[in-house]
């Protein structure tokens, strides 16, 4: 089996990678930069140029290849918009593999994709996973509901820098995952026949509000949270205005987003009868309070550790200073 990664440089996607070359897979990964994704080499992966957004290069880079796990999907940083790259790119993929004889095709959703109509990535995410769907191809669709990666920019590194942590409306409660979880649930889909042909949620251990998260992170980092409150309306204020301009199509589509962060609708599901159809364990699944204990107490050790160095050599330097025995005179 040749395995061909898309999006194998992303947050999950270098997790996906990571795994199916632990369990022996011959991983191969698209990439649009060979030097952005060197680590995937090193890691045992075969590189191969390509990119959603030009079909040409597809049907290349899917020779031999037997199984896509497609992480894919838009970036912030991106200036390509989401229908460019979610909706265009990924139909140009499905096509291809339809054409290259791909047997398995894996892609990742999000979950109550079809609640949000009015929400161009949920929108898009439905549309495409219907396409997949009658497209013929072997899928395996798992829908996901956040990143516990996300969190430490989002609400760790503000607080622990005294920084605003911004909070919108009634934050809804996410079931985050940690992204080595779900690469568990990926690259397991490929020897579990009872996945085919089916959608399944993969969700964290309990959802979480921005509230708790931030009262979570004070407790581990023993530090206030300076939180700011930004009102749903002015973000669609801007988002209307900025809908004008060609440049902020990309940044409208993304504010549009933050209308299911702050619905206060969970994004969650009940995991039970997922871990058994997968045969895994639920136990062995990062807490959201065991991902940030561990990520604090890393930051926290080397914070003391810097500290202990700076008053040192400021010791050291004021032991070497002459003036120290001019003043003490």
């Amino acid at each position: 089996m040749t395995l061909l990664i898309v999006g194998a440089t992303g947050t999950l996607g270098r997790q996906v990678a990571r795994r199916a070359i632990d369990e022996g897979y011959k991983v191969r990964c698209l990439v649009r930069s060979s030097k952005k994704a060197a680590f995937l080499k090193e890691w045992g992966a075969e590189l191969v140029l390509g990119d959603l957004c030009y079909p040409e290069t597809l049907p290349g880079a899917l020779e031999g290849v037997t199984t896509i796990i497609d992480a894919a999907t838009s970036r912030a940083t991106d200036s390509l918009t989401i229908k460019q790259v979610d909706w265009e790119g990924q139909v140009a993929l499905m096509q291809a593999a339809k054409a290259a004889g791909v047997e398995r095709f894996v892609f990742f959703s999000i979950i109550d994709a079809d609640k949000y109509p009015e929400v161009p990535l949920m929108e898009i995410k439905r549309c495409t996973e219907l396409f997949l769907a009658e497209s013929g191809l072997n899928y395996t669709i798992l829908r996901l509901a956040g990143f516990m990666q996300g969190l430490i920019g989002q609400y760790g590194i503000p607080i622990l820098e005294g920084q605003p942590v911004w909070v919108t409306g009634e934050s809804s409660p996410i079931a985050y995952m940690d992204t080595q979880d779900i690469a568990k649930f990926a690259v397991r889909a490929l020897s579990v026949p009872e996945t085919q042909k089916q959608a399944f949620p993969i969700v964290g251990t309990r959802a979480w509000s921005a509230e708790e998260i931030i009262s979570l992170c004070e407790r581990l980092s023993g530090k206030d949270a300076k939180v700011t409150r930004m009102p749903l309306n002015l973000l669609r204020a801007v988002r209307g205005f900025v809908r004008f301009f060609q440049w902020g199509w990309n940044v409208a589509d993304r504010l549009a987003f933050t209308e299911v962060l702050a619905s206060g609708k969970p994004l969650n599901a009940q995991m039970d009868e997922v871990y058994k159809v997968f045969g895994l364990d639920q136990r062995e699944t990062a807490t959201l309070e065991s991902y940030l204990q561990e990520y604090f107490s890393r930051i926290m050790k080397k914070l003391k550790e810097l500290n202990y160095e700076k008053t040192k050599t400021k010791k050291e330097k004021n032991k070497r200073s002459p003036f120290k025995k001019v003043n003490s005179q």
